[in-house]
């Protein structure tokens, strides 16, 4: 199983940050290890000295293929679900924070969390999916595909130009304006529509 996740796919994002976008979605990969397994506590990482989350809506692969056209690639995914993607910083490090490699900050063992899959036939439009995040009762992003700068069939087409996706595979399609510091205790809930869809404490 691959991990595939598209970096500042969102136009607020990427405006507040000033930051052009580029010609085609920026893809970076995620070991299997990153996904925290059903029923595993998450932990916040030791080696962090500061912790970041944002949501964002996944993709479940459902077949094999490579090259593939933007028309045919809504059958390669079957169902939706929301994640979360966690970034951490270690202040301990010799490099600074723009030097650090996204392995470390980004694709640590249990750094991606999903919440249950819904079928993607109960989607009527892939491009009006809201979906936020909640951290103690309070919102912390709000999100809908719609403000995507790449939708899910770009996304597809992109990641398969480089990389042969298989069934089981997920992509993480970027995360909205808005991310969250994330401390020990902290609860975090996600939804997509009105439902909910992922619910966890942050455990020392």
């Amino acid at each position: 199983m691959n991990i595939f996740c598209i970096e500042q796919n969102y136009l607020a994002h990427k405006e507040q940050q000033r930051i052009g976008i580029p010609a085609e979605p920026v893809i970076f990969v995620k070991p299997q290890t990153a996904l925290l397994q059903q029923g595993n506590p998450f932990s916040y990482p030791k080696f962090a000295s500061e912790l970041y989350c944002g949501c964002e809506l996944v993709l479940h692969i459902c077949a094999e293929g490579k090259e593939i056209n933007e028309k045919l690639a809504s059958t390669y995914y079957d169902s939706i679900t929301i994640g979360i993607n966690f970034t951490a910083i270690d202040d301990q490090s010799e490099s600074s924070e723009e030097e650090l490699s996204w392995e470390k900050a980004k694709a640590w063992d249990n750094s991606s969390v999903i919440g249950g899959w819904v079928s993607a036939t109960n989607f009527k439009n892939k491009e009006d999916i809201n979906f936020c995040l909640y951290k103690n009762r309070d919102l912390m992003q709000l999100g809908n595909s719609g403000l995507m700068i790449n939708n899910f069939d770009t996304i597809i087409s992109a990641i398969s130009k480089n990389f042969a996706i298989t069934s089981g595979d997920l992509i993480f399609t970027g995360t909205p304006v808005g991310i969250a510091k994330i401390m020990p205790g902290d609860k975090l809930e996600g939804f997509i529509e009105d439902d909910s869809s992922l619910e966890f404490d942050v455990e020392g």
